[in-house]
């Protein structure tokens, strides 16, 4: 083949491919209870005129007509977390325990926004006993099953970011819900000195983790969780190997104490960890597909709350 005739080939191939890119559709998973987190804290209190208070319900759609307008999405799903305890609460009772419990004006707005996704024809999801980060993980899974489909989830915990790959993406959200970097898998690479996506479970065994409690092996920071798992691979491996004396040699003899007294402890902190990806959902990719809503029933829904300005700007599908 000719140089000329093969560079052609080459730029068809490439242009294949990126044409292929562009096709691709794209879902977007919101995690419902961080949004309404983020816009409850982000925003004033405000009020209805009979004195309920709406702030969450407003930021939270706020949001969603700025990912609709960015993204484009052809799908939408949104998850929420239930109050009963999940798995995690029976493997370790102290699950979370140190986490502040969220204001009842916030919780009491929840329903609300529910109540307008349904009017929106956008479908939600709930299932007990697993967080909303359970589901995030298996709807990113089945989705994936779709050579024609990427997605992108989008919330303000860097806990999914064990779920990016090459067909998913998150989206974190920075400061209030204004601002918010994407995260493609170089990114995770680069942010975490090149550990994957799915080695982040592992560094989180190690590391622990405050925000939910998770307390990992204490004495292992998190540049040594990073060195270990990225010398190790898994924390299998890492422990694996603990008695070799090529790991002696490169391992300090004080962290080999600590992973050796708190093996448990490590592997019970990788099963809180990790997010599930292959739970029992009932979820069909087609029933997410946003084709169409009640503007009317919308519009009404909001001017009723008092949001004439997002009244206003209702997305068209």
């Amino acid at each position: 083949m000719h140089f000329y005739t093969l560079s052609c080939f080459i730029l068809l191939v490439k242009l294949f491919m990126i044409e292929s890119e562009v096709k691709k559709q794209t879902l977007a998973i919101i995690d419902g209870n961080s949004i309404v987190h983020r816009a409850y804290h982000a925003l004033p209190p405000f009020t209805t005129k009979d004195g309920i208070l709406v702030n969450a319900v407003y930021g939270f759609f706020s949001f969603l007509f700025k990912v609709i307008k960015e993204l484009a999405p052809e799908a939408i799903a949104v998850t929420f977390d239930l109050a009963a305890p999940t798995f995690r609460h029976y493997q370790f009772d102290g699950y979370k325990a140190k986490r502040k419990k969220a204001p009842d004006d916030l919780y009491y707005q929840i329903p609300k926004i529910k109540d307008i996704l349904n009017a929106f024809n956008i479908k939600f999801f709930t299932q007990e006993g697993f967080e909303a980060d359970d589901l995030i993980g298996t709807i990113a899974s089945l989705a994936n099953n779709n050579p024609d489909f990427k997605v992108v989830i989008i919330s303000s915990d860097t806990d999914v970011l064990q779920l990016v790959s090459k067909d998913t993406n998150a989206m974190i959200l920075q400061r209030g819900i204004s601002q918010a970097i994407i995260y493609k898998e170089k990114d995770v690479l680069e942010k975490y000195q090149g550990l994957t996506p799915k080695q982040l479970i592992d560094f989180k065994a190690l590391r622990g983790d405050p925000t939910d409690n998770i307390p990992g092996v204490f004495g292992i920071g998190e540049k040594t969780a990073i060195d270990l798992i990225g010398k190790f691979n898994s924390l299998e491996n890492l422990y694996s190997v603990l008695d070799k004396e090529e790991t002696k040699k490169i391992v300090k003899q004080s962290v080999l104490d600590k992973l050796i007294s708190q093996k448990d402890q490590a592997f019970m902190s990788r099963n809180l960890a990790e997010i599930h990806t292959n739970i029992e959902i009932d979820f069909d990719l087609n029933l997410c597909f946003w084709k169409d809503y009640d503007y009317k029933e919308v519009e009404k829904l909001f001017k009723d709350l008092g949001f004439f300005s997002l009244a206003s700007k209702l997305p068209r599908i």
